[in-house]
């Protein structure tokens, strides 16, 4: 079971997480209130390949003290 982030559409919005199948379609409705609601995407961390099937070369993965606002890394 995967913990998904979930949060209401309407004011004021609040955040909640909810247990479920990865194969499970997410929540549009809140289990006990029937609140609309919506799956909130977030960041993960998770290993990278580069040249594709076969290669055994890892991207490096970010050290705490990375900064997207030192330009260095590209993401923005």
């Amino acid at each position: 079971m995967a913990t998904y982030l979930y949060e209401t559409t309407g004011k004021p919005v609040r955040q909640f997480e909810i247990q479920q199948s990865m194969k499970d379609a997410p929540l549009t409705h809140h289990p006990e209130s029937g609140e609309p609601i919506r799956r909130v995407i977030t960041g993960g961390y998770g290993l990278m390949t580069k040249g594709g099937t076969g290669s055994s070369t890892a991207a490096a993965a970010p050290s705490s003290a990375h900064s997207c606002r030192a330009g260095g890394c590209g993401c923005a």
